[in-house]
C-alpha cells in the first residue's frame, strides 16, 4: 500500500512525541521543573522547534506516568507527591534497595568494587567542598550501582518505576549540614558492608538510610507547605510595609540559622562542608 501525506503527517507525530517524551522527562527528574511548576507550553515549542500537538502528546504520556497533572483549560503542572505516596513509596524503595545490595555482596567482582570506591570516594570530596550538584549526581549514580551489580532485571525494572514518581523529592529535599553529613556517614558504612561482602550489613544500612530519607523528605515538604502560605498580615504589619520603615523581623528568606553539628563517632568520619541547606541524598 502506498504511503500517503496523511501517513507521513502521523510517523512525523508520533517521531516528535516520542522524541519530546525523554527530553520533557529529563526536565522534570533534572530539576528544571519543580512539583508544582506550569508547564510553559509556549516556551517550550519555542525551545525545541515543535508545535503545541506533538507537546501535549508527549505531556499526556508524562501525565500516565505520573509526573504531570493535566487540568482541563489550565494545562499541565508537575505533580506534587503527598505525605501518603511517600509512606507507601519509601518502604518499598528501602525493601528493594536493600535486596539490591545483599545480592551486589555476592557478585561484586574486584573490578566493581573498586570503580565504587573510586566514585564514593569522588562524592565525598565534593560534599567537602560543599559541591551539591556533582554530589548528587554521584550518589544516585552509587545508589543505581548497586541493580546493575545485582544483575537482577526485574528488581531494576521496579526500582526504575518508583523512581521515576519519587525522584522529584528523593533528591531535592532540603536538610541541614547535619543531616547531609549523617547521610554521607551512611555511605562510609554501605562501603564498609560492601568491602567486607556483608549483604545482611548492607541491607540493613540502606533500609535505615530510606527510612531517614523519608522522614526528612516530609519535614522538607511540610516546610515547603508552611512557606506557600501566607503569612496574615496585622495591622502593626501593614502600617510599617507602608511606611517603608524596614523593622526587624524574620530573615526575608526565610532561613533560620543551621542547627549545631550532631558530636559522636559518627561525626567524625567525614569533615564538615560549607554550612547551608542542601538537598537530601
Amino acid at each position: 500500500m502506498p504511503e500517503t501525506t496523511s501517513d507521513k503527517a502521523i510517523i512525523t507525530r508520533r517521531s516528535l512525541h516520542g522524541e519530546l517524551v525523554p527530553l520533557l522527562r529529563d526536565m522534570i527528574l533534572g530539576d528544571e521543573l519543580q512539583p508544582g511548576d506550569k508547564i510553559p507550553e509556549q516556551a517550550l515549542c519555542a525551545r525545541f522547534g515543535v508545535s503545541r500537538t506533538p507537546l501535549r502528546e508527549a505531556l499526556k504520556v508524562l501525565a500516565a506516568e505520573g509526573l504531570l497533572v493535566l487540568t482541563p483549560n489550565r494545562g499541565a503542572m508537575v505533580a506534587r507527591i503527598s505525605n501518603e505516596e511517600i509512606d507507601a513509596y519509601f518502604p518499598i524503595m528501602g525493601a528493594l534497595e536493600a535486596l539490591a545490595g545483599e545480592i551486589a555482596c555476592t557478585r561484586i567482582t574486584t573490578a566493581q568494587f573498586a570503580k565504587l570506591k573510586a566514585m564514593h570516594d569522588a562524592m565525598v570530596a565534593h560534599y567537602q567542598a560543599g559541591e551539591v550538584a556533582p554530589y548528587l549526581n554521584l550518589n544516585k549514580a552509587i545508589h543505581a550501582a548497586f541493580f546493575e551489580i545485582a544483575g537482577n532485571a526485574p528488581l531494576t525494572q521496579l526500582y526504575n518505576n518508583l523512581m521515576v514518581r519519587i525522584h522529584a523529592v528523593r533528591f531535592v529535599a532540603k536538610k541541614s549540614p547535619a543531616r547531609w553529613r549523617e547521610a554521607v556517614d551512611d555511605h562510609e558504612r554501605m562501603m564498609e558492608a560492601l568491602a567486607e561482602r556483608d549483604g545482611p550489613r548492607l541491607g540493613r544500612i540502606l533500609r535505615d538510610h530510606l527510612r531517614h530519607k523519608a522522614g526528612m523528605v516530609l519535614e522538607s515538604l511540610a516546610g515547603l507547605d508552611a512557606k506557600e502560605k501566607p503569612e496574615p498580615r496585622t495591622a502593626g504589619k501593614r502600617a510599617a510595609a507602608k511606611a517603608g520603615d524596614g523593622a526587624a523581623g524574620p530573615d526575608p528568606d526565610g532561613r533560620e540559622p543551621p542547627p549545631q553539628p550532631a558530636r559522636g563517632k559518627a561525626a567524625s568520619r567525614v569533615p564538615r562542608t560549607k554550612a547551608g541547606t542542601v538537598p537530601a541524598s
